[in-house]
């Protein structure tokens, strides 16, 4: 079937982003997304929104290593992985450039757009139960029968 563009940016214009911003009616292939990855030029797309994020390079606290890394992809995963906090949620904003096609969206990032939900990252989770057994550990050992 053939979509307008027009009534392609209607659909799209009334959708939320998970972070709290409209759709600007821009639509952008993952193909297109690709074709930013370099230092000059960067776009990335999260939770099927896309982002040019070249002026924000230099400046992520995590390093530039890992933006590189994931430049010119769907970095849904990986944002979420790391455990962006709500300041870096609002801090997408200014990068906002338009959506991704919706043959190009992931169902889990639109999922986790719709609800909210920000998944759990990994590296807290493990470090919680480290901890956890290493309390059970040091209380047991040290236990007096």
């Amino acid at each position: 079937a053939v979509v307008s563009s027009q009534s392609r940016e209607a659909v799209v214009s009334t959708q939320s982003t998970g972070d709290s911003q409209k759709s600007s009616g821009k639509i952008f292939r993952l193909e297109e997304v690709k074709e930013h990855s370099s230092p000059d030029d960067m776009w990335m797309a999260i939770h099927n929104k896309v982002y040019d994020i070249t002026k924000f390079l230099n400046e992520h606290p995590g390093g530039e290593e890992v933006l590189l890394e994931h430049a010119g992809t769907e970095a849904t995963y990986a944002f979420e992985d790391v455990g962006h906090s709500l300041d870096a949620r609002d801090l997408l904003s200014q990068y906002y450039i338009g959506d991704l096609h919706e043959d190009d969206c992931t169902q889990k990032a639109a999922k986790m757009a719709e609800s909210g939900e920000a998944g759990a990252p990994t590296g807290v989770i493990a470090g919680v139960v480290v901890a956890v057994i290493a309390g059970l550990g040091f209380f047991l050992l040290n236990k007096q029968w």
